[in-house]
This record gives structure tokens, sequence and C-alpha cells, in this order.
């Protein structure tokens, strides 16, 4: 890494000098500990309750007069609609997300349930007609705000920053703030990113609550509350509106930057600020302008913010090959890049430190990378200024719509016209995101023109994702209408997009290499990825890719954004582990790959002492397992090695000793109840004599709350099966006393014993054939177990009916499991079903309505096409 330009290392002293102004409210931190989790990074021990990031959280706005509200707050969680709850369950460390274990809590928070916050502020000197904000960098989702008892405000949305002028709801001394936050994460309206309750591949642990600094600062009366800024390098000038609030009449601005240049104007007007000879921000030297803005009020100064600005311009146009490029600063620039998901082990969404927030950024650049895509998430303010500073070329993803639902759309596009107006200054950030891979897509062509027209300084990628297929029936131009962008994802790949004219061409996520890297692994029996090497064949995989790489870029290719820097949780994809300690391939190599594509990557190398981390040990340690359970048969039995070696023993496929392996460690363990060990008890747990089963059965709701009320069901159901029920229903003359079994499995095992009785007694009927005995039988299962019933388990039970059955009460049982089926997801297949259902019960409109919904989603299906056909002709469907 170069070394800073004057202008950002005056900016870097800027706001380090503002970070102490207002000392924190000092809080008692005895009763504060991080809660246990599997992994951590090195700056999590450096967390501290009396002094929580502390740097000054908005780098383009920086004032004086600030006071940190990090630090420990008091919490309680109620139901959603309760009153403001006049007890408080403990302390939390804001702002750490409440499932996060720095937060000191690590919590899940449903969605029936609000967190509310507690804390005393001081009423800060007012004199002279000052007034007193109170910001928020972000809370997720749905925050409101108390001061002394009474609602100041609220906001909407997880990402986005907000404030309240407070001055008049304060009083003389201390003052009582509170906070109730209402998150359905995954189950709401609310554009959440990759939080889920129960996390899962690709999706991830929530993070609920505040989740970014709060903080409280003094202003004029008449202040300045915005600024937005434009470069334009052609014209060699910056524009510039400063946006001011409170009191109206003559007042003026004053800018100047750190070139000499000054401008002078009304506020809320578009400013023209030159720069002549512009010193261009780019990867390759991010020259960072000082900016100071003044509010005056006949031409005396009342209010002044620090800021910066970086000159530069992206657009697509056609290289001297008439190749439609990526340019930056009128020359073509490849963007070479990485997923970046913005999670942490200990904070979840929130960086244990500063530091580490740059860290990531560094490391990145370190790898010899220009690119980040921030995917499905929007980072803190200074999270942008690392960028900025580091040149660092940003792909924002906006945060994908949670649905379908007309709410849901109305949020997620309020959310995007809040996001955009609160990134709009980073130079950094060069290319807009609209929807990814399809998820919850709409209105496409529509949105993607209103992006580009709220921002023409930026390239809008309207659709990342879209997975090329030339015979699908949608043309390739619809599938990115209006983007400046074609972009396709390929796993592992790397793959290449259509040409459109007009669009550069791009890869919007590739590779997904699983290295697995043993103790530094979220759960290491979970750990997956797209593909898996060894980590001694990890370098020479990366390596051929990359050259696969060259030869796309060389046929058009601008861009492409490889998955990831870093592993998530169970998502082992990284270049480096979650923990941030290992790097799988050294950074020099790393430099000296990506220099095939991009030249000046060598040059990206971190100044000492920013990068540090362990190179991946490339032995393979499965050839010690004969050794280490030799050592296990002489005595060896510390948990961490019976772990281990279980593992091994699962790798090598040694069913011969998992049992006694398994067995020992799930026995030695003093906690079992922790996402760590009840993964590994649901993944050696087949026999109901397994001491994992009696664990999970005596603990079935916190297991649930673990690993989820799937993963528990289906290890209780399958030991049962195993145990209880297999053998009465093998072979093809098996004939089971039902009315025997059931009074010996439901009074051992309660619910869970009914329900996979109920589920084995319908498929044994389904199997044989037996339509008269599976009707009832499998409408026993759904009226009482209906929730548990897979939507394809549904739907495959309908259409056995509908082929077999001619009774007009059990076709319409079979209807009713038909719309459950759909309840729980709609597919053609599905639709098809309850359409010939419809049709056998002589609901001909109607049958022909819903076939040809089904037809609409698959064109191309001539079954489907067929079927219509004969409903139309009144014939029979079936056999």
């Amino acid at each position: 890494m170069k070394r800073l330009n004057a202008a950002a290392a005056a900016i870097a002293l800027l706001c380090a000098s503002y970070e102490h102004i207002y000392a924190q409210t000092p809080t008692n931190t005895a009763s504060w500990q991080m809660q246990p989790v599997n992994i951590q990074t090195r700056w999590a021990k450096e967390v501290n309750p009396k002094n929580v990031l502390p740097a000054y959280p908005r780098p383009q706005m920086v004032r004086n007069e600030w006071q940190n509200l990090n630090g420990l707050w008091q919490y309680a969680i109620t139901s959603k609609d309760a009153a403001r709850p006049a007890q408080f369950e403990g302390q939390i460390l804001v702002p750490f997300p409440l499932e996060s274990a720095l937060s000191g809590v690590k919590k899940a928070l449903q969605p029936t349930q609000r967190l509310w916050y507690k804390r005393s502020i001081t009423k800060p000197d007012i004199t002279g007609d000052k007034r007193v904000l109170l910001h928020f960098g972000a809370v997720d989702w749905q925050a409101t705000v108390y001061i002394n008892g009474k609602e100041i405000g609220g906001h909407t949305g997880g990402y986005q920053n907000f404030s309240f002028d407070i001055t008049d709801a304060l009083k003389e001394g201390d003052n009582e703030l509170e906070v109730s936050v209402f998150d359905p994460t995954d189950q709401g309206i609310n554009p959440h990113g990759k939080q889920v309750l129960t996390p899962q591949n690709i999706m991830y642990t929530a993070s609920s609550g505040i989740w970014q600094t709060v903080w409280m600062e003094t202003v004029p009366a008449a202040y300045i509350n915005n600024i937005r800024i434009t470069p334009d390098i052609d014209k060699g000038n910056l524009k510039l509106e400063v946006i001011t609030a409170g009191k109206e009449g003559d007042y003026a601005v004053e800018a100047v930057a750190s070139n000499g240049k000054k401008v002078k104007g009304k506020p809320n007007t578009q400013l023209l600020l030159p720069v002549p000879n512009a010193k261009l921000w780019s990867p390759d030297q991010p020259y960072l302008y000082n900016l100071n803005v003044k509010l005056l009020y006949k031409g005396k100064v009342v209010d002044t913010i620090g800021s910066y600005f970086g000159m530069r311009k992206i657009e697509v146009k056609k290289d001297e090959k008439g190749v439609e490029r990526l340019f930056l600063n009128n020359k073509y620039t490849y963007h070479l890049g990485v997923l970046d998901q913005g999670f942490w082990p200990e904070g979840l969404y929130t960086a244990p430190t500063d530091e580490a927030l740059k860290f990531d950024i560094m490391a990145i650049r370190n790898m010899g990378y220009n690119t980040i895509r921030k995917h499905i998430k929007l980072e803190p303010a200074r999270w942008y200024y690392h960028a900025d500073r580091a040149g660092i070329l940003v792909w924002q993803d906006m945060v994908t719509c949670a649905n379908d639902k007309p709410a849901a759309k109305a949020e997620f596009e309020k959310e995007n016209k809040e996001n955009i107006a609160q990134l709009y200054n980073y130079p950094s950030i060069v290319i807009w995101v609209l929807f990814n891979e399809g998820w919850a897509r709409y209105d496409q062509k529509r949105l993607t023109e209103w992006m580009k027209q709220t921002d023409p300084s930026r390239i809008v990628n309207g659709h990342t994702g879209e997975n090329y297929d030339r015979d699908a029936p949608e043309a390739p131009s619809q599938k990115w209408a209006s983007s400046d962008l074609t972009d396709i994802h390929d796993y592992p790949g790397p793959g290449m997009p259509p040409p459109l004219p007009g669009k550069a061409r791009v890869l919007g996520e590739w590779g997904g290499v699983r290295v697995a890297t043993l103790r530094h692994q979220w759960n290491d029996t979970e750990g997956w990825g797209y593909v898996q090497v060894p980590s001694a064949a990890f370098k020479a995989k990366y390596d051929s890719m990359v050259k696969r790489l060259k030869t796309l870029e060389e046929s058009g290719l601008s861009g492409s954004i490889y998955t990831e820097p870093f592993d998530v949780e169970t998502e082992e994809n990284g270049i480096m582990t979650y923990d941030r300690e290992v790097i799988k391939i050294p950074s020099e190599d790393l430099r000296k790959i990506h220099r095939q594509v991009l030249t000046q990557a060598e040059s990206y190398a971190a100044a000492p002492g920013i990068f540090q981390a362990i190179v991946a040990d490339t032995a393979n340690h499965d050839l010690k397992y004969a050794s280490l359970l030799e050592q296990f048969r002489n005595g060896k039995k510390d948990p961490e090695f019976l772990r281990a070696l279980t593992l091994m023993a699962s790798r090598l496929k040694d069913n011969k000793n998992i049992p006694e392996l398994s067995a020992a460690y799930i026995n030695s363990i003093s906690d079992p109840l922790t996402l760590r060990n009840m993964t590994f008890i649901q993944l050696f747990t087949q026999s109901t004599k397994d001491p994992g089963f009696i664990i999970i059965l005596k603990n079935q709701r916190k297991a649930e709350e673990l690993i989820g009320v799937e993963k528990v069901n289906s290890t209780l159901q399958t030991a049962i099966f195993n145990d209880e029920i297999k053998a009465y229903v093998a072979g093809k003359a098996a004939n089971p006393n039902w009315n025997e079994l059931e009074k010996k499995i439901i009074p051992l095992y309660g619910a869970v014993g009914e329900e996979i009785l109920l589920r084995a007694k319908a498929i044994h009927f389904y199997n044989r054939k037996d339509w008269t005995n599976f009707v009832p039988s499998a409408s026993q299962l759904i009226n009482k177990y209906r929730h548990s019933v897979s939507s394809m388990m549904l739907n495959n039970f309908a259409w056995a009916v509908f082929e077999n059955v001619s009774d007009t009460t059990l076709l319409k049982m079979a209807l009713t499991w038909s719309k459950y089926s759909m309840e729980e997801g709609i597919s053609p297949q599905s639709i098809d079903t309850y359409a010939n259902l419809l049709h056998k019960l002589g609901n001909q409109k109607e049958a022909i309505e819903w076939q040809q919904k089904a037809i609409e989603l698959v064109p191309t299906e001539s079954s489907f096409k067929d079927t219509l056909e004969k409903m139309k002709k009144g014939e029979k469907t079936w056999n």
C-alpha cells in the first residue's frame, strides 16, 4: 500500500482529534462479559465497555462537540405488544447486536418479541440557542425512541442512519433515554440481508437491535444537516450542495478545499467548486481532498464541518477494439474483486473495533484485489471511509426485498432511496447493485431506470447473477433490462455473460472453493463450499482458475467477484478463515497470481504491520489417524482430542469406530447445549441408544433454538424409526400391528414418536398402493402435524390420490392437501396437481385457469399443455 497522501492523513488526524471531546458516561462493567463463541478474532479481547468503538462515526461530516453513547445499556425483552417494561433484565453492550457474543447477552429476538434499551444521558450545555441531536448509525429494524418517557420519534429500516432533535425533551441534569426495537428478521416485510433466525448455508445468524454507534452532538440553531458532492473530472469541478436545517434567512455557505480553491453561495443550492488539474482518485493513487464547509449568518460563521472528497469518474464505453468495458477516469480498469459479507464471529454485523473494520479492507487489497462487492449489507460510515483511503472500488448491493408482498416492495424501495442518499458521497462506491440472483426480483426495468435517474454519476447493475440460458424463454435483453452490465454467477467458474449493446460484461460471483482449516472453523461438523480441495492443492487450483479468468478478460470481461475473502460461519469458501487468523494462500503468491489479470496487483502489498496472518498448514493430518486411534485406545480422552478424532474417523469413513468415538466425546462434554456441541450431537445420533438421543429428547426446545426444528425432529424421528419401526415395515409381506406399535412408542417418546409413527404408517400404505388405508392414514398425519409435512410430500400424496382414487370424498381430501402444498411454496408441479384434482372433481373452468398458471411458470413443459387441451375437451387427464 502506498503512503497515504497528505489530505487523507489530515482527515485521519481530524477524526482522531474529535474522539474524546466528551467523556463517556461512567458505567458499571462488573457484570458484563463476552459470551462464549466458537472462534473469535484477535480484536475481540480489545473490546472495553468503557471505550467501545470510540472513533468519530461520520468522517464526511466531522464536528467537534459530540458524545459517544456506546457502552453498557440496560435491556429487556418483552412480547411485541407489551407496554414499556418496569424491570430490565440486565446489561447489553451497545452497539453489538443482541444475538452477538460481544453484546454480553447472545439471545435470539423472536418475531413475537420486542427489545428494549435504556440508559441515562446528561443534558449538554446549550447556551446560545444551541440544539442537541441524537444520532443512531443503524438499528435493525423498527426503532422507537423515548426521552424521559416521552416518544420523540421512530425509524424503520435496518441499515440507515437517523437522527432526532431532542433539545426540547431534555431536562437539566440526567435524562432517561429508551429505545424499543421490533425486528422480525426473515419473517417480516423488512429487507434483512443474509440474516435468518435459524442459520443455514449462505444464510447467517441474525443481528437485531442497535448495531452501529449511538452518539449525541451539539449544533447551532441553524446548522449543516448534510452535504451532497459529485465530482466532474472532465469539467474540473466538484458539484456541491450544502443542506441546512434550522432557521432560515440571511445565510450563506462557504467551502474551501485543500487545493486552496473555494466557493461561496446560498445553502440548499448546487455550487461549483473549482478543481482544476485534479489529482484523480483511483486504486493506484487514492488521492483525497480535504473539504472545510462553513455556514455563515450575515458573514459570521455559525457552523463548520470537516469533510473530504475524491475526484473520479466511472462509466461504460468502448475500448480501442470496440468492446464495451468499465472505464475509470477515462481509462479501462479491470475490477478484480471479492464478495465481502461483513460478518464477524463475535460481533455478527458489528466489527469489534475500528481497526478490525479497517483490517478487512486492507487484507483484501493486500491480496491483490482492487474491488469489493459489499454483499446485501450496508456498512458503517467508517468502513467506506477506510475504503476511500485505501483506493478500493466498491460495488454496493441493495439489501434484498423480503418477499413479494406489496408492503415488502414498498419498504424495499423506501430503503433503497435512503441507501443511495446515505452513501452518495463516497468516491469508492462506483456501482449500485439492485437485485441479486433473482431473489424477490420484480419491476426490474423500472427500478433500474429509477436508480440511474437518482444517481447518474454511477453505474447500475440491475441484476447480478442471472444464470444465462440461451434456450430460456426470456430474452437476454430482458434479463438485464436497462442495466449498464450483463452479469452472471458461475460456481466454481469462471464463466462469461453474453454481450449486449451498451453493456459491459462482468462475472458477479464465482469461485466458492472450500478449504477446511482445522481449529479455525465456526462449526467443524457443517462446513461447506461449492467445491472442495485440500489445503495443499488450493494455490494450484486458484492459479488455474485465474488463468482461465485472464482468457475471459481478453475476450471482453470487465470485472469478476470471487467468493470470498473470509469464511462466514459454516461457509468455508474464504481465502482467509472467519477469525481472520489464517490465510489459505500466502499474500505474496496471491498478488503474483492476480498480476496475470491486474498488472498493478503486486504493488498493493500492505505496509509492514498492517496485515498479519498465519499461512495455512498444507499437511494432511488424516494420515496420522492410526496413531491417534492408538492413543485413544491407550487412554487419551480429553474432549477436544475426542472431537477431532471422531471427525477424522468420519472423513475417513471408519464406520466401525465412529459410534464408540462419538459416544466418548458426547459423554465427556460439560455443556452439550451449545451450537457447536449440539450440531455434533445431531450429526452422530443415529439410534435411540446413542447418548446424544436422550440429550436432544430431554432438551428439545433448547435444541430447536440452536439447530432448528427440522434438524431436531429429523434426528429424533430417524433414530426412533431405525430402532422401533423399521423392522416391522421391511419386506413386501410386512403387516404391522399399528395399535401395538402406538402403545409402545408414544408413551416412550411423546409427540415426536407419534409423528414418525403416523408418517411411517402413511408411507407404508403408499408404498403398498393400499389407497383405502392410505388416505385416512395420511389425513391423520396431515391434520395433526401439517406444518412438519413438506410441500413435496403433500403434493406427492395428493397426486397419488388423483391417479388412483375415484371416491369424491377422498378426492376432496387430496384437494385440501394440494392447497396446503401451495401454501408452503408454489411450484408448477403443485399447481398442476391442484388443477388435475379440480378437473377430476368436475370443476372444469377453475381447473383450466389453474393449469394455465402452471404453463405460465414453465412455458416449455409439453405435458402441461397436453393436460390443458384434454381439460378443454372435457377428457380424462388420468389413466
